[in-house]
Protein backbone atom coordinates (compact mmCIF):
# COMPACT_ATOMS: atom_id res chain seq x y z
CA UNK A 1 0.00 0.00 0.00
CA UNK A 2 1.07 3.79 -1.12
CA UNK A 3 1.14 4.79 3.06
CA UNK A 4 3.44 1.45 4.41
CA UNK A 5 6.24 2.82 2.03
CA UNK A 6 9.65 4.17 3.90
CA UNK A 7 10.46 8.07 4.53
CA UNK A 8 13.21 9.29 2.67
CA UNK A 9 15.88 11.37 5.02
CA UNK A 10 19.03 12.68 3.80
CA UNK A 11 21.81 14.74 4.46
CA UNK A 12 25.70 15.33 3.69
CA UNK A 13 26.58 13.08 6.36
CA UNK A 14 25.49 12.67 9.88
CA UNK A 15 23.93 16.01 10.83
CA UNK A 16 20.77 14.66 9.68
CA UNK A 17 20.43 12.36 12.00
CA UNK A 18 18.93 14.30 15.13
CA UNK A 19 15.79 14.95 12.31
CA UNK A 20 15.73 11.27 11.90
CA UNK A 21 15.59 10.47 15.54
CA UNK A 22 13.06 13.17 15.99
CA UNK A 23 10.80 11.20 13.06
CA UNK A 24 11.35 8.06 14.89
CA UNK A 25 10.16 9.05 18.00
CA UNK A 26 7.31 11.29 16.19
CA UNK A 27 5.62 8.27 14.27
CA UNK A 28 7.40 5.25 15.85
CA UNK A 29 5.62 3.12 13.13
CA UNK A 30 6.94 4.65 10.06
CA UNK A 31 9.96 3.01 8.21
CA UNK A 32 12.81 5.58 7.58
CA UNK A 33 15.74 5.18 5.18
CA UNK A 34 18.27 7.49 6.07
CA UNK A 35 21.15 8.30 3.36
CA UNK A 36 24.65 9.54 4.18
CA UNK A 37 26.18 11.10 1.23
CA UNK A 38 29.55 11.18 2.99
CA UNK A 39 31.94 10.53 -0.09
CA UNK A 40 30.76 14.37 -0.94
CA UNK A 41 30.59 15.86 2.34
CA UNK A 42 30.67 18.74 3.34
CA UNK A 43 27.81 19.98 1.04
CA UNK A 44 28.83 23.57 2.44
CA UNK A 45 32.15 23.73 0.73
CA UNK A 46 30.68 22.50 -2.48
CA UNK A 47 29.25 24.93 -5.50
CA UNK A 48 25.49 25.35 -5.65
CA UNK A 49 25.37 23.31 -9.37
CA UNK A 50 27.66 20.04 -7.42
CA UNK A 51 25.15 20.30 -4.21
CA UNK A 52 22.17 20.26 -6.69
CA UNK A 53 23.76 17.27 -8.58
CA UNK A 54 24.25 15.06 -5.85
CA UNK A 55 21.16 16.32 -4.47
CA UNK A 56 18.82 14.52 -7.48
CA UNK A 57 21.37 11.55 -7.30
CA UNK A 58 20.46 11.00 -3.71
CA UNK A 59 16.72 11.56 -4.26
CA UNK A 60 17.13 8.71 -7.65
CA UNK A 61 18.56 6.46 -5.13
CA UNK A 62 15.83 6.69 -2.60
CA UNK A 63 13.34 6.84 -5.37
CA UNK A 64 14.37 3.53 -6.26
CA UNK A 65 13.92 2.34 -2.47
CA UNK A 66 9.94 3.62 -3.22
CA UNK A 67 9.78 6.09 -0.49
CA UNK A 68 6.90 7.94 0.02
CA UNK A 69 8.63 11.36 0.58
CA UNK A 70 11.59 12.80 1.39
CA UNK A 71 13.22 14.83 4.04
CA UNK A 72 16.18 16.87 3.10
CA UNK A 73 17.97 17.11 6.73
CA UNK A 74 20.74 19.32 5.41
CA UNK A 75 20.48 23.29 5.35
CA UNK A 76 22.54 23.76 2.79
CA UNK A 77 20.94 21.34 0.43
CA UNK A 78 17.66 22.65 1.47
CA UNK A 79 18.67 26.02 0.23
CA UNK A 80 20.07 24.97 -3.05
CA UNK A 81 18.49 22.43 -4.24
CA UNK A 82 14.50 22.15 -2.83
CA UNK A 83 12.96 24.45 -5.06
CA UNK A 84 14.45 21.97 -8.12
CA UNK A 85 13.19 18.92 -6.79
CA UNK A 86 10.24 20.19 -5.24
CA UNK A 87 9.75 21.28 -9.52
CA UNK A 88 10.94 17.96 -10.56
CA UNK A 89 9.32 15.04 -8.83
CA UNK A 90 5.76 14.60 -7.66
CA UNK A 91 6.16 13.45 -3.77
CA UNK A 92 6.19 15.61 -0.67
CA UNK A 93 10.12 17.33 0.15
CA UNK A 94 10.17 18.51 3.45
CA UNK A 95 13.17 20.75 4.08
CA UNK A 96 15.23 22.19 6.52
CA UNK A 97 15.48 25.86 7.29
CA UNK A 98 17.40 27.80 9.80
CA UNK A 99 14.77 29.08 12.69
CA UNK A 100 14.88 32.25 12.17
CA UNK A 101 10.87 33.21 12.81
CA UNK A 102 11.15 31.93 16.63
CA UNK A 103 14.83 33.72 17.32
CA UNK A 104 13.15 36.72 16.35
CA UNK A 105 10.30 36.38 18.43
CA UNK A 106 12.05 34.97 21.09
CA UNK A 107 15.15 37.73 21.18
CA UNK A 108 15.24 40.39 23.82
CA UNK A 109 18.27 41.86 22.77
CA UNK A 110 17.20 42.25 19.01
CA UNK A 111 19.87 40.49 17.93
CA UNK A 112 19.98 36.85 17.02
CA UNK A 113 23.07 35.03 15.37
CA UNK A 114 23.23 32.34 13.03
CA UNK A 115 25.74 29.82 12.95
CA UNK A 116 25.78 27.95 9.66
CA UNK A 117 28.07 26.81 6.46
CA UNK A 118 29.13 29.67 4.47
CA UNK A 119 27.01 28.16 1.19
CA UNK A 120 23.47 28.16 3.37
CA UNK A 121 24.42 31.93 4.24
CA UNK A 122 25.17 33.17 0.82
CA UNK A 123 22.61 31.77 -1.09
CA UNK A 124 19.50 33.42 -2.11
CA UNK A 125 16.69 31.14 -0.50
CA UNK A 126 18.11 32.46 3.30
CA UNK A 127 18.31 35.89 2.42
CA UNK A 128 15.07 35.89 0.93
CA UNK A 129 14.10 34.15 4.15
CA UNK A 130 15.83 36.57 6.65
CA UNK A 131 14.10 39.32 4.87
CA UNK A 132 10.57 37.37 5.15
CA UNK A 133 10.46 37.23 9.08
CA UNK A 134 13.43 38.70 10.67
CA UNK A 135 11.95 42.05 10.75
CA UNK A 136 13.11 44.90 12.90
CA UNK A 137 15.70 42.03 14.15
CA UNK A 138 19.20 43.03 13.50
CA UNK A 139 20.98 39.31 12.39
CA UNK A 140 24.33 38.34 13.23
CA UNK A 141 25.71 35.51 10.65
CA UNK A 142 28.99 33.55 11.42
CA UNK A 143 29.84 30.97 8.64
CA UNK A 144 31.51 28.10 10.89
CA UNK A 145 32.83 25.58 8.76
CA UNK A 146 35.15 23.95 11.39
CA UNK A 147 31.86 22.98 13.32
CA UNK A 148 30.77 20.54 10.65
CA UNK A 149 34.51 18.59 10.73
CA UNK A 150 33.99 18.61 14.41
CA UNK A 151 31.02 16.17 14.06
CA UNK A 152 31.99 14.43 11.29
CA UNK A 153 35.29 13.88 13.54
CA UNK A 154 32.94 12.95 16.57
CA UNK A 155 34.94 15.61 18.46
CA UNK A 156 31.60 16.34 20.31
CA UNK A 157 32.69 17.00 24.36
CA UNK A 158 33.37 20.12 25.63
CA UNK A 159 37.05 19.49 26.00
CA UNK A 160 37.22 18.68 22.22
CA UNK A 161 34.89 21.04 20.96
CA UNK A 162 35.10 24.01 22.76
CA UNK A 163 37.78 26.18 21.69
CA UNK A 164 36.74 26.21 17.79
CA UNK A 165 33.14 26.66 19.35
CA UNK A 166 33.83 29.52 21.17
CA UNK A 167 36.15 31.19 17.84
CA UNK A 168 32.68 31.16 16.48
CA UNK A 169 29.78 32.08 19.42
CA UNK A 170 32.38 34.76 20.54
CA UNK A 171 31.34 37.04 17.44
CA UNK A 172 28.11 36.70 18.05
CA UNK A 173 27.91 38.05 21.96
CA UNK A 174 30.07 40.72 20.86
CA UNK A 175 27.58 41.91 18.45
CA UNK A 176 24.78 41.56 21.44
CA UNK A 177 23.25 37.93 20.47
CA UNK A 178 20.91 36.64 23.11
CA UNK A 179 19.63 34.32 20.88
CA UNK A 180 21.28 31.78 18.83
CA UNK A 181 20.49 29.80 15.69
CA UNK A 182 22.20 26.42 14.44
CA UNK A 183 21.47 27.19 11.02
CA UNK A 184 23.71 23.38 10.01
CA UNK A 185 21.35 20.00 10.90
CA UNK A 186 25.58 19.02 11.95
CA UNK A 187 25.78 21.30 14.79
CA UNK A 188 22.71 19.77 16.94
CA UNK A 189 25.28 17.62 17.79
CA UNK A 190 27.25 20.18 19.52
CA UNK A 191 24.25 22.08 20.89
CA UNK A 192 25.26 21.13 24.68
CA UNK A 193 28.65 22.38 24.02
CA UNK A 194 27.40 25.74 22.18
CA UNK A 195 24.79 26.17 25.11
CA UNK A 196 27.50 25.76 27.62
CA UNK A 197 29.97 28.17 25.88
CA UNK A 198 27.19 31.01 25.05
CA UNK A 199 25.88 31.00 28.57
CA UNK A 200 22.85 30.83 30.50
CA UNK A 201 21.63 34.09 29.14
CA UNK A 202 21.60 32.78 25.90
CA UNK A 203 18.91 30.82 24.00
CA UNK A 204 20.27 28.21 21.36
CA UNK A 205 17.63 27.59 18.61
CA UNK A 206 17.45 24.17 16.73
CA UNK A 207 14.54 22.86 14.67
CA UNK A 208 14.60 19.40 14.19
CA UNK A 209 11.23 18.85 16.15
CA UNK A 210 9.69 21.45 14.18
CA UNK A 211 10.85 19.49 10.70
CA UNK A 212 9.17 16.18 12.39
CA UNK A 213 5.87 17.78 12.84
CA UNK A 214 5.87 19.23 9.29
CA UNK A 215 7.01 15.80 8.12
CA UNK A 216 4.27 14.44 9.97
CA UNK A 217 1.52 17.19 8.99
CA UNK A 218 2.22 16.65 5.45
CA UNK A 219 2.22 13.20 5.54
CA UNK A 220 -1.67 13.56 6.72
CA UNK A 221 -2.26 15.82 4.60
CA UNK A 222 -1.96 13.53 1.90
CA UNK A 223 -3.15 10.45 3.91
CA UNK A 224 0.12 8.68 2.89
CA UNK A 225 0.68 8.57 7.12
CA UNK A 226 1.26 4.67 8.07
CA UNK A 227 -1.81 3.50 9.90
CA UNK A 228 0.27 -0.16 11.80
CA UNK A 229 0.50 -0.10 15.29
CA UNK A 230 4.03 -2.30 14.65
CA UNK A 231 7.54 -0.59 15.60
CA UNK A 232 8.81 0.78 12.08
CA UNK A 233 12.51 0.02 10.88
CA UNK A 234 15.54 1.90 10.06
CA UNK A 235 17.99 1.60 6.72
CA UNK A 236 20.98 3.23 6.72
CA UNK A 237 23.24 4.20 3.36
CA UNK A 238 26.12 5.63 2.75
CA UNK A 239 28.17 6.72 -0.54
CA UNK A 240 31.66 6.98 1.76
CA UNK A 241 33.51 3.57 2.61
CA UNK A 242 31.34 1.71 5.23
CA UNK A 243 33.97 1.07 7.72
CA UNK A 244 34.76 4.91 8.16
CA UNK A 245 30.96 5.75 8.61
CA UNK A 246 29.84 2.74 10.80
CA UNK A 247 31.23 4.42 14.22
CA UNK A 248 29.80 7.50 13.31
CA UNK A 249 26.52 6.19 12.68
CA UNK A 250 26.64 3.45 15.80
CA UNK A 251 27.33 6.44 18.31
CA UNK A 252 24.85 8.96 16.86
CA UNK A 253 22.25 6.62 16.62
CA UNK A 254 22.53 5.38 19.91
CA UNK A 255 23.01 1.62 18.90
CA UNK A 256 25.07 -0.47 16.25
CA UNK A 257 23.00 -0.11 12.54
CA UNK A 258 23.46 -2.31 9.77
CA UNK A 259 25.42 0.35 7.16
CA UNK A 260 25.24 -0.27 3.26
CA UNK A 261 26.71 1.39 0.71
CA UNK A 262 24.46 3.27 -2.03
Amino acid sequence: MENSRPIGVFDSGIGGLPIAKQLRELMPNEDLIYVADTGFAPYGEKSEAEILARSIAVVEFLLSQNVKAIVVACNTATMVSIQTLRARYALPFIGVEPGVKPAAIHTQSGVIGVLATEKTLSSRAFDALANRVAGNVQMAIQPSPKLVHLVENLQLDYAQAAETVAHYVQPLLEKGADTIILGCTHFAHLAPVIRQVAGEGVTVISTELAVAKETQRRLATAELLNPRVQMGCERFYTSAEIAKVTEQMNRLWGCAVALEAF
